[in-house]
């Protein structure tokens, strides 16, 4: 029982843990989409986001994932109107690459140019990004 309590515990610290991000960047998003900032941002992107089979307004998503962590990208991904295809190139391209700043700052202790590590990361994502929209745009 004791294991079952502590568990529960550690559960709920998680969570609320993980709130403190998604919940406020929710809020952030869905007034975004109700002003002309994020027709502003969607049209922008519009042409890169097109390549990867997303909607402009997208690259909000991608841009929190990139620079801080994956829980800012899911608050905001939860306000867009996407599809499953939609939501799994963006996982997939933040999965490689995802909070720039903290593990740049790692890499570039140990050594790497700071400068190639994010191209790389950023450049790879937006390939795998492209490729899976073009592989899916053929399948189905």
């Amino acid at each position: 029982m004791e294991t079952v309590l502590r568990g529960a515990k550690k559960g709920i610290n998680t969570t609320l843990e993980l709130a403190k991000t998604i919940v406020p960047i929710y809020f952030i998003i869905t007034f975004l989409n109700h002003t002309p900032i994020m027709l502003w941002i969607s049209h922008l992107f519009s042409p890169l986001m097109g390549l990867l089979g997303l909607p402009g307004e997208a690259s909000v998503v991608l841009a929190l994932g990139y620079w801080f962590n994956l829980y800012g990208a899911v608050g905001a991904i939860m306000t867009l109107n996407l599809s499953v295809q939609q939501i799994t190139n963006l996982g997939l391209m933040l999965t490689i690459s995802h909070n720039l700043l903290l593990e740049t700052a790692i890499t570039k202790r140990m050594g790497a140019p700071t400068w190639l590590t994010m191209s790389l990361r950023i450049g790879m994502s937006l390939l795998t990004g492209i490729v899976f929209n073009a592989l899916l745009s053929l399948i189905l």
